[in-house]
Parts: C-alpha cells; sequence; structure tokens
C-alpha cells in the first residue's frame, strides 16, 4: 500500500501530537525526542511532525510511503525518464528510520521524497543533502541537523528559513 506523507513543522510536539491524535482517533506509530508520525488508515496517510520552534504550522516536506525498495528503484527509474533531477539515497538513516529513497525537487522548491522504510532507528540521522536546480545550474542545498533536524541550514527548515 502507498500512501502520501505530510511532514510537518511544529512548535510544539506534545501539543501537536494531542491534536493529531484527536483529528485522527489513533495515537502516534513512533514519538521521540523532537520527533512524531501517524500511520493513518483513513485517510491513508503518513502524517510526521517535527518540532521546530517558531516556524509551526509550516511544511517541512511532502513524500509516498512505499512498500518495498524495489518500488523506490522503479520511481528512481520512472522520475529520471521524465527528465526530473533526482537525489537517491540507499540506506541512510534519517528520521528514526533506515530508509531506502529518492527526493525530487518542484517548481515551487517544494521537497518530495518517494521512500520505503527498512527498519527503526534510535537515532534521528542527518537530513539528506540534495541539489536543487536553480537557472539550470545544480545547486547544493542543504545539511547537517543537531540530530532533531534543527539547525540554521538543514532541510527540515521551512523553505522560507532556506
Amino acid at each position: 500500500m502507498s500512501r502520501i506523507q505530510l511532514a510537518l513543522n511544529v512548535d510544539n510536539l506534545e501539543a501537536a501530537v494531542g491534536f493529531y491524535s484527536r483529528l485522527f482517533g489513533t495515537e502516534p506509530a513512533k514519538v521521540k525526542p523532537g520527533y512524531a508520525n501517524f500511520a493513518v488508515t483513513e485517510p491513508p496517510l503518513k502524517l510526521v511532525l517535527i518540532e521546530n520552534p517558531g516556524h509551526g504550522g509550516s511544511l517541512n516536506h511532502l513524500g509516498v510511503e512505499v512498500d518495498s525498495s524495489e518500488q523506490v528503484h522503479a520511481e528512481i527509474a520512472r522520475l529520471s525518464k521524465a527528465g526530473l533531477f533526482t537525489e537517491e539515497q540507499i540506506a541512510t538513516t534519517c528520521c528514526f528510520a533506515t530508509q531506502d529513497k529518492v527526493w525530487v525537487t518542484g517548481p515551487g522548491q517544494e521537497r518530495w521524497e518517494v521512500y520505503t522504510v527498512l527498519a527503526d532507528s534510535e537515532s534521528f540521522g542527518t537530513v539528506p543533502q540534495f541539489t536543487e536546480i536553480t537557472d539550470g545550474e545544480a545547486v547544493q542545498a542543504c545539511c547537517d541537523t543537531d540530530g532533531r533536524g534543527e539547525s540554521e541550514t538543514a532541510c527540515c527548515a521551512p523553505a522560507a528559513d532556506r
């Protein structure tokens, strides 16, 4: 089963978990320092909350969670063939999980990932470094974090701050 992922920055993780638990009628699937995610059945949604004080309510990134690495690799091939610049990450640790994923950037600089979770992790990992296309040139954007997606240059920062 594939499902859309919506990753939001939140000012207060505890308050956000309480709100989204009531909104979707389910408890989070995972809660870690500065991070929580929900596997919502109806509508099929992976809701990710990243504590980022001062930026609550803003979009962090979007994604599509798929069932297997084979599906990620098929998307890499499909997106590349469609002429989209892709940033591939295989067996990377991000958001307290080891994942295979591919990133693309939309025309409004919104970031999308297609990913599968291979295993849980006890560490947040590093937010991926990826390349944006600006005026036809590849430009390195983002990356290291303090383990919670917080730094002045973190990909987890709202787009307005990058």
